[in-house]
């Protein structure tokens, strides 16, 4: 699902890495309630982003991005916990941390940006 906005796609592509992770840690690990924990905060990024889309000002834009950010630090703790309890490896870790940075940034960037509109 390609679009022309850059963070649609590119939480549209974390979140569906997340779904896959949660896929691994289940089957392969027998892990339930982390994978829970990722899966939610984790798929909830794009949804809020897509949300966001339709805000009714840009207030509400601003707010609701502003809970996005916070769903999406909550996913990088439960990487960093997945990781450093050995759920999965370091390049793993590695590569969905990238994915996620990229996301951050934009989001603040796309905040930032839209408080100066006010």
């Amino acid at each position: 699902m390609k679009t022309n906005n850059v963070i649609l796609d590119k939480s549209f592509e974390f979140a569906v890495r997340i779904v896959k992770l949660r896929k691994h840690l289940i089957t392969a690990e027998n892990e339930y309630i982390l994978s829970k924990q990722i899966l939610r905060s984790g798929t909830s990024i794009d949804a809020m982003i897509k949300e966001a889309q339709h805000a009714e000002s840009n207030a509400d834009f601003i707010h609701k991005l502003s809970i996005t950010l916070k769903e999406a630090n909550e996913t990088d703790y439960w990487l960093m916990l997945l990781h450093k309890t050995e759920y999965i490896n370091k390049v793993l870790y590695n590569s969905l941390e990238k994915n996620l940075s990229e996301i951050i940034k934009l989001l603040v960037s796309i905040i930032k940006t839209s408080k100066m509109k006010k």
